[in-house]
């Protein structure tokens, strides 16, 4: 079914919002800003290649891979070729997909608690590091990865655990819209993500319709976007 967009319209909010929230541009840094504890900044620390290498063979291993998860989450910043390591390594991005998929059963009905929460975030937070980057992007594309993620951003609950796990995912969308790549918006028309995010602004937290509204802006915004909202507007008139 077609959703019905305004896109001037919605540009306009798009616009308010940015105005109003600046944040929206410095929304994608890393994750961990929702931590309590505070950690070293990326020029300050160190890489240990062999440990990277050792905790993505741990993500194999679902007894070792709960803290690769975490170490590697920690280092994405400072490693800037994890994106192809992580994606090039075999079975590791299975891995990852299969962190998603366990926590499905937890979304409905709605029983996510906070380590799953954070654990899943951290497998969320590899896959972000692999759509930022150039020579992964269009991999992750092919393999509809993103798709993976909509259940979470299906979900309603107000509890914090939710809330992590649906700004996390959108953080993931935000980083493939930040690009500017036309495949990106051609994939993402394909999909839900506009009445998604249109829910999300409706009802989400301030910093979750922030970063829709982020996401809808770079959509609307492209060429290919506008006509797909004129598309839908024409349809609605038409009605």
């Amino acid at each position: 079914s077609c959703y019905v967009i305004h896109v001037k319209n919605v540009a306009f909010i798009c616009i308010f919002v940015y105005v109003k929230f600046p944040i929206l541009y410095v929304l994608f840094l890393p994750l961990t800003v929702f931590k309590m504890s505070a950690q070293p900044s990326p020029a300050n620390q160190t890489v240990d290649r062999e440990k990277i290498y050792q905790w993505i063979l741990e993500l194999t291993n679902p007894e070792t891979r709960e803290n690769a998860l975490l170490e590697l989450s920690k280092k994405r910043e400072v490693v800037p070729d994890l994106a192809p390591m992580l994606w090039n390594s075999f079975g590791t991005i299975a891995a990852l997909l299969q962190e998603i998929i366990n926590i499905y059963p937890a979304i409905n009905p709605p029983t996510l608690n906070a380590h799953q929460s954070n654990r899943v975030c951290n497998a969320l937070a590899l896959l972000q590091c692999v759509a930022s980057h150039p020579e992964t992007r269009s991999q992750f594309l092919l393999a509809h990865v993103p798709l993976f993620l909509y259940p979470f951003l299906h979900t309603v609950s107000k509890t914090r655990p939710f809330e992590y796990l649906r700004l996390t995912s959108l953080g993931v969308i935000g980083a493939l819209v930040k690009t500017d790549e036309q495949e990106v918006i051609t994939f993402l028309l394909t999909t839900e993500i506009i009445p998604l995010c249109l829910r999300i602004m409706e009802s989400g937290s301030e910093l979750s319709k922030t970063v829709a509204t982020f996401i809808l802006q770079k959509i609307l915004l492209d060429d290919s976007g506008q006509r797909f909202g004129d598309h839908c507007h024409m349809l609605d008139n038409n009605a």
